[in-house]
């Protein structure tokens, strides 16, 4: 078995210079390291690739950040990008943000600091100048949420469309008056969502009071809270959409706290098909995202600008969302 002081006899340099070479770390001489690179390629050290790798300064490494790590959404999402990546002989290093612009536009030091070869944003909320200029050094894809007009590769659904679709089931099963929880409206998604909701309603000629939408943040207990508003007013909504299947859980729970009852008294339906939402009771329908897929396809446009093949001339992928009807919305009488 060939040791670290094998390669550094070969080289004629010290067991640290090796290790400084192979971490890529410290200040060695360009002519020292490739005497330890030739060196570990002779005596097997390391497999060659790791020769090759240093190299070409590259890690192997994909960094993906999501702006929540306790979002359960993106597990599957995640899970796409690591079934790619892995077959690729990647490893994937994952940042949270946050939900912090500050804490996002951190992880883009792992770039520079090449650290990483590539990066998916499954959050698009740093500054759009910022993300081009750092996208025309590095690799960089969107996923899930993205930046209108940019060029940067993107992967996501028709957020519009779906919260269209959503609406246009409610309105479907004789419901006028339909509130709504929106996301963070600083947030794509949330403003998307909230313009296909207004769509649908505006086509069927049914008004949208200011009343009748609330404003959260794509957690359970702004879910929660947006919904005791809309319970408090005089006239409240027969039915509720909310921008995300957590939110529509807590709106489920507020319902439940006023000794009302869904879908008997209010229909309620969700966005993203988190797997809680056929488990919770009653099982919420929702708007399914292809979530793996995204996580997938997203990885295949990253790892492809990384070895400088051709893309598509297209440069936003939208993938095919799903209406999934369960048991918390119906006709109402």
């Amino acid at each position: 078995m060939v040791r670290i002081i094998d390669v550094a006899k070969k080289a004629n340099v010290s067991t640290a210079t090796v290790s400084r070479v192979i971490s890529n770390s410290g200040t060695v001489k360009r002519e020292t390291t490739e005497k330890v690179l030739e060196a570990i390629e002779l005596l097997k050290y390391q497999p060659n690739m790791l020769a090759r790798q240093l190299r070409r300064s590259e890690t192997k490494t994909i960094l993906v950040v999501i702006p929540d790590i306790t979002n359960t959404f993106f597990s599957k999402v995640l899970r796409g990008i690591e079934a790619v990546a892995i077959q690729n002989g990647y490893q994937v290093l994952l940042g949270d943000a946050l939900n912090s612009v500050e804490h996002e536009s951190g992880y883009l030091n792992i770039l520079r600091q090449k650290k990483a070869d590539g990066m998916i944003l499954l959050t698009a909320r740093i500054d759009e100048a910022l993300l081009d200029e750092i996208a025309k050094e590095f690799p960089v894809v969107l996923a899930c949420e993205y930046m209108e007009g940019s060029q940067i590769p993107t992967v996501s659904i028709d957020n519009i469309s779906s919260a269209r679709k959503a609406t246009d089931y409610l309105i479907g099963l004789g419901h006028k008056r339909i509130g709504f929880i929106s996301g963070p409206l600083n947030v794509v998604l949330g403003r998307d969502r909230l313009k296909g909701f207004k769509q649908a309603m505006a086509q069927r000629s049914l008004p949208v009071e200011p009343l009748l939408v609330q404003e959260g943040d794509f957690s359970y207990e702004s879910g929660f809270n947006m919904m005791l508003k809309l319970l408090a007013i005089d006239h409240p909504p027969t039915a509720v959409f909310a921008a995300n299947d957590e939110m529509a859980i807590g709106a489920i729970k507020a319902i439940k706290s006023k000794g009302l009852q869904v879908p008997e008294d209010l229909s309620v339906i969700g966005f993203d098909d988190i797997k809680f939402a056929s488990i919770f009771e009653p099982s919420l329908t929702t708007i399914a995202q292809p979530t793996f897929d995204i996580g997938s396809k997203a990885t295949e446009l990253l790892i492809k600008i990384i070895n400088q093949d051709r893309l598509d001339e297209k440069k936003q992928y939208i993938l095919a969302d799903e209406l999934i009807v369960r048991e918390s919305s119906k006709e109402i009488l």
